[in-house]
């Protein structure tokens, strides 16, 4: 199937591990020009090298929360690749092993939650929407997770923010459609990712006993569904949540 991606500027955000690198590896092998938005820079040097390096991709290290180094940084994509065709907002952060009971957490942790999670995506939203009504043309495709249809009990500020970002893809999507950009989220469910390493054995297997398909999601599995949605081939949807995972919650 031809996707229509070829020769497109893509940034990926929270680009050099698990999901996000799946992303931005299936995207290159489309055809597309990736800019890889991440912190880790051991990271960032490996899924760059992976992908071609320059000029198929350029790598960017920053923390997404600092808007002033975010602005430079979609600023020099715009200057090395050109305007950007496609933004995938990737990037987040659950609270892991600083998870609390919520009436005892820290306030300070769903600031960060939510810094991290929902603010980075209207940020670099942000920056990019100006151009592609310009053109009317673009694709984004925000990242959320399948807590806020579940209710995501372990981390009640994580199911929030991924909430938000729904509710913004939605917002955003109404506005910008007559300007034909297109703009969806893809919400995983359990996912084999580097986060799950943590878990004990028997915690994955309850995790995967709860999927309808038995067995955890690979990144590539996401990276496939983002591909589509930022295709020719999904044109006519937009201010969608497309659910992907092995049926452990249906919408």
């Amino acid at each position: 199937m031809q996707l229509g991606i070829e020769g497109k500027v893509a940034v990926v955000t929270g680009a050099a591990n698990g999901i996000g690198e799946a992303i931005s590896k299936a995207l290159a092998d489309e055809g597309a020009r990736v800019a890889l938005l991440d912190q880790d820079a051991q990271g960032l040097e490996r899924v760059s090298s992976a992908i071609g390096g320059t000029p198929s991709s350029i790598a960017h290290k920053l923390d997404l929360t600092d808007r002033d180094a975010a602005r430079k940084a979609f600023s020099q994509i715009r200057s090395d690749l050109g305007p950007v065709d496609i933004l995938v907002n990737n990037v987040g952060q659950a609270p892991r092993e600083r998870a609390q009971e919520f009436s005892e957490a820290d306030p300070a942790l769903w600031d960060f939650i939510i810094d991290v999670s929902l603010k980075t995506t209207l940020f670099c939203s942000q920056q990019v929407i100006g151009a592609m009504r310009e053109r009317r043309s673009g694709k984004i495709v925000n990242i959320s997770s399948e807590a806020p249809f579940t209710g995501g009990v372990r981390s009640p500020e994580y199911t929030a923010a991924k909430a938000g970002v729904i509710g913004f893809t939605r917002a955003l999507a109404r506005n910008l459609a007559p300007c034909s950009v297109n703009v969806n989220s893809v919400a995983p469910g359990p996912i084999m990712t580097a986060a799950m390493d943590s878990f004990p054995a028997q915690q994955l297997e309850r995790i995967k006993a709860s999927v309808a398909m038995g067995r955890l999601g690979q990144p590539e599995e996401i990276a496939d569904a983002v591909c589509f949605l930022v295709s020719e081939r999904a044109s006519f949807i937009t201010g969608q949540t497309l659910l992907v995972n092995g049926g452990s919650v249906f919408n």
